[in-house]
C-alpha cells in the first residue's frame, strides 16, 4: 500500500471521486492513507480540496469524519445551513452509516449486535480506544479520558474464505475507531489494522461502503472497494459491484 505522504500528494495534484453533489452537499470517495482534517503539520488532507469544491465563505465543511485509514463515502457541506442539518442529523443517529470489512477470523454466527462501551486511553505509543467489557472503566491518566461512550454495531457476514470473512457493519453509534474496536473485542480483528490486530500490505481493509443522508430527498451514496482490499473480497465471494446483490 502507498505511504500516507505519497496518498496524500496524489490526492493533492488528482480529484478524488464524487460519488453525489448537488448545490448543498459533496460526497467524495476519500482514499486510505489521506486525513479528514488537516493536522498540526498542515500536510495534504481532504480539506486541501475544499477551495476547488466552493469557493464561498460560509464553506466548504467537514459534516462528519472517517479515520485516515479507511476509505469511501465522505460528506461535506458546502454551506451553513447543510452542515447544521447534517450536524444534527448525525447527532441523532438519522444518518443510515455502513462500512465494509475484511476481518481476520470467522464469527460463529451469520449476524449479529455488538454492544460495548468504548474509552479513550493512554498508552506510552499513544493514545488508542478501548472497549469496556467489565463494570469498571479503564484507568485514565488524565482528565479527558475514562469517560466511558456507549456504543453499538450491528453486523452480519456477506461472505467467507478459509481464514478470513467479510463483513457488512452498521454502526448505530458513530465513536471514534468503533467498527475495530467491536471487530476486534470479537476476536475478528480487521485485516490489516496494525492498532488493534496485525499489519497488512495492503493496509486497512475497511471500506464506507454506503452513507445516506435525512435531506429532502435523502441523499444515498455507494462508493467502490479500493484496488489493495479486492483481492480479500473476492476470496469471501464477492463478486464485483456488477455481481449479484447480497442477501
Amino acid at each position: 500500500m502507498p505511504s500516507p505522504s505519497d496518498i496524500a500528494r496524489t490526492f493533492a495534484l488528482n480529484a478524488p471521486a464524487i460519488l453525489y453533489q448537488d448545490n448543498h452537499v459533496v460526497i467524495l470517495d476519500k482514499p486510505a492513507g489521506l486525513p479528514s482534517h488537516a493536522g498540526p503539520s498542515g500536510s495534504p488532507s481532504v480539506e486541501t480540496w475544499f477551495p476547488r469544491l466552493s469557493r464561498r465563505r460560509d464553506g466548504p465543511w467537514l459534516a462528519h469524519r472517517l479515520d485516515t485509514d479507511t476509505s469511501g463515502c465522505l460528506a461535506i457541506a458546502l454551506r451553513k445551513q447543510p452542515l447544521l442539518t447534517l450536524q444534527e442529523a448525525f447527532a441523532a443517529h438519522r444518518v443510515q452509516k455502513t462500512y465494509w470489512a475484511v476481518v481476520d477470523g470467522n464469527p460463529q454466527e451469520d449476524s449479529g449486535r455488538i454492544t460495548l462501551p468504548l474509552t479513550k486511553v493512554s498508552t506510552p505509543a499513544g493514545w488508542r480506544m478501548q472497549a469496556n467489557t467489565t463494570t469498571e472503566p479503564p484507568k485514565a491518566t488524565n482528565a479527558k479520558e475514562g469517560k466511558s461512550l456507549p456504543a453499538t454495531t450491528t453486523w452480519r457476514v456477506l461472505g467467507r474464505s478459509g481464514t478470513k470473512s467479510w463483513l457488512e457493519l452498521t454502526l448505530q453509534s458513530g465513536r471514534t475507531h468503533q467498527a475495530r474496536v467491536h471487530c476486534a473485542a470479537m476476536g475478528w480483528p480487521i485485516t490489516g489494522d496494525a492498532l488493534y490486530g496485525t499489519p497488512h500490505a495492503q493496509g486497512l481493509h475497511l471500506l464506507a461502503r454506503s452513507l445516506t443522508l435525512p435531506l429532502s430527498p435523502p441523499v444515498t451514496a455507494v462508493a467502490p472497494p479500493r484496488d489493495g482490499m479486492r483481492p480479500a473480497l473476492h476470496a469471501c465471494g464477492w463478486q464485483g459491484d456488477d455481481g449479484p446483490p447480497q442477501p
